[in-house]
């Protein structure tokens, strides 16, 4: 397997970090910037210990929205939910493996509704376990922190992950795009790349500075495949 990448990652702000009294202008003020996709983090406070936003807020957003939204459902049972994140807005709908007894089912159920499929992995997690279903994915998320909460420290094992997760989507033939949430900053996102990261989640890193749209830009003229090329 040939590590070198020669496009560019998605980059993926998340919404978690950004301004919750001033969602309409953080999400407008993305529209023009470097970013591929809007991460919307959905938590329950069952499967993880914290609460965020759920569909009305997902409305709003979508309303203002020029980037594709990519939902990850960090809930419960949410193959009750699959259908009304698609209506409020979902391009992309990423389930836990460790949330769906009957995993293959609700992967169907998401692509039936004409959205990206993707299941997501704690760290704990081993990719071995997506063997199954890995040809019927459009979208691994490898959560690179424990989830629940924003800007916690990347945990350093989730380069080796990658690296199996791409071996094992390369075997069985899958076209699954690899993304990784949590952590992700300028100091680990090359040699995520280079180890197999199509798409990169990144919240505190992007927003804590005051300005998503410029540091967004920064990612994208450091990752270019140039500068991925020579870290390979």
């Amino acid at each position: 397997m040939n590590p070198t990448r020669r496009m560019a990652p998605l980059l993926a702000p998340s919404l978690l970090a950004a301004d919750f009294g001033n969602l309409q202008s953080e999400t407008e003020r993305l529209a023009d910037s470097a970013a591929d996709w809007l991460h919307f983090d959905v938590m329950d406070g069952r499967f993880v210990p914290n609460i965020s936003f759920g569909i009305p807020v997902l409305q709003a957003v979508h309303r203002h929205a020029r980037q594709p939204i990519d939902v990850h459902l960090m809930i419960e049972e949410p193959q009750h939910y699959l259908s009304a994140f698609r209506d409020a807005g979902a391009a992309n709908i990423t389930v836990h493996y460790e949330a769906c007894p009957h995993l293959h089912r609700v992967i169907q159920q998401i692509k039936q509704l004409g959205c990206r499929a993707g299941v997501a992995l704690n760290p704990h997690t081993p990719v071995s376990l997506l063997e199954d279903v890995a040809a019927d994915l459009d979208l691994v998320l490898i959560m690179s922190v424990n989830p629940g909460f924003g800007g916690q420290a990347f945990i350093p094992n989730t380069l080796r992950k990658v690296t199996q997760l791409k071996e094992l989507l390369v075997d069985s033939g899958s076209s699954a795009l690899i993304e990784i949430d949590g952590g992700v900053t300028l100091d680990n996102a090359a040699a995520l790349v280079a180890a197999g990261a199509d798409a990169l989640v990144a919240g505190s890193f992007v927003f804590q500075g005051g300005d998503p749209v410029g540091t967004l830009a920064r990612m994208r003229a450091e990752l270019a495949p140039p500068a991925l090329e020579s870290a390979s």
